[in-house]
């Protein structure tokens, strides 16, 4: 029996360094995305080279929790909410290394927007869109280091929220772009900007979900609440750089 217990016990900690790990990569991501969105602001292109270096850092964290969770599955041999943990944990790290993706290329867009003319009108737009969707991805990764699965739902049902800014910026970058075409280069790289931060703002409604499941072991039911659709850029034309 004591051994027994010993070996709960040690799992037990297993999976909360786990969701220790994952907590940590998600403020390595909230900050990737802040540091993006501060660097298009401040025109700062150190700071830019900084986020585009230490993405590097999330793969490799992302690596590592996948290892982990695959070895705990594969030795503990977990039953139901446990195995939901461990579940959760490499579907939160895909997401984490996606949204790093992101702000990877947000930053690697600054660089390029850098050497334009400022338009600060436009660049306060996607400051507050970063701002909104930093906001979110904190509240979900809040809601799964305390386990709070009300806030995790409150996040997925205001998913059109991003939408919404997404549409406005769209069309105020359209109206710039036809107002004058020597804006269309700095547009064009903060309407991709705009999109990278619509797809973060998906991200975060994923781990939205995963925690309500990994928690609750049932979907969210319904569809996600959603604005009305605006082409992305890709749509309208215009070649997206690969990150």
């Amino acid at each position: 029996m004591a051994m027994n217990e010993h070996t709960v016990r040690a799992y037990g900690e297993e999976l909360n360094a786990l969701t220790a790990e994952v907590a940590r990569m998600g403020g390595q991501a909230e900050a990737q995305i802040n540091d993006a969105i501060a660097s298009v602001v401040r025109r700062d292109v150190a700071l830019a080279r900084q986020v585009i270096e230490r993405d590097a850092k999330l793969d490799a964290m992302h690596n590592e929790i996948d290892r982990k969770a695959i070895r705990m599955i594969a030795l503990r041999q977990p039953m139901a909410s446990d195995l939901r943990k461990s579940l959760a944990a490499m579907k939160l790290a895909l997401d984490l290394e996606r949204t790093g993706d992101l702000a990877k290329n947000i930053a690697k867009r600054g660089l390029s927007l850098a050497e334009t003319e400022p338009m600060a009108p436009l660049t306060r737009s996607i400051e507050r869109m970063g701002r909104l969707v930093s906001q979110r991805l904190k509240q979900v990764l809040d809601a799964y280091t305390t386990g709070d699965v009300e806030q995790a739902v409150a996040v997925w049902s205001t998913d059109d929220e991003v939408d919404e800014h997404y549409n406005a910026l769209f069309r105020e970058l359209l109206t710039y772009m036809m107002g004058d075409a020597r804006t269309i280069t700095a547009c064009t790289h903060l309407l991709f900007m705009a999109k990278n931060l619509e797809r973060i703002g998906d991200h975060a409604t994923n781990i939205a979900e995963t925690i309500h499941y990994e928690m609750t072991g049932e979907e969210l039911a319904g569809e996600r609440p959603r604005a009305t659709a605006t082409p992305s850029p890709s749509e309208i034309g215009t070649p997206e750089q690969n990150g």
